[in-house]
């Protein structure tokens, strides 16, 4: 084997272990994103069941909250909460070395 292959060689390792660590760190923004998403939806459903149970809702306070359990159990569903208990679907798998993504 020539200094060239293996050049290549380690030059192919250190784009894959690149590759893998840009994998991971999407997948970390996806869970803290979903997170920030699911964490606002319960505070806005703690408000609304909050003044629900203390007779300040308005007209429109169940359906406001029924909106917001389809929302979070939407979102758990789709992308998991973020707390790490649910796990968010994977995400799509990478193409071959050389081949455009679609």
């Amino acid at each position: 084997m020539g200094l060239m292959d293996r050049v290549r060689e380690q030059a192919a390792q250190l784009a894959q272990k690149t590759q893998e660590a840009a994998q991971e760190g999407r997948v970390m923004l996806d869970q803290a994103q979903a997170r920030r998403r699911a964490d606002a939806m319960f505070r806005d459903l703690g408000a609304a069941v909050y003044a629900e149970r203390t007779g300040r809702a308005g007209p429109d306070g169940a359906d406001k909250i029924d909106r917001l359990i389809k929302a979070l159990s939407r979102q758990e569903a789709e992308q998991g909460l973020g707390d790490g208990n649910s796990p968010p679907s994977s995400p799509p798998p990478s193409p071959p070395p050389g081949e455009k993504e679609t």
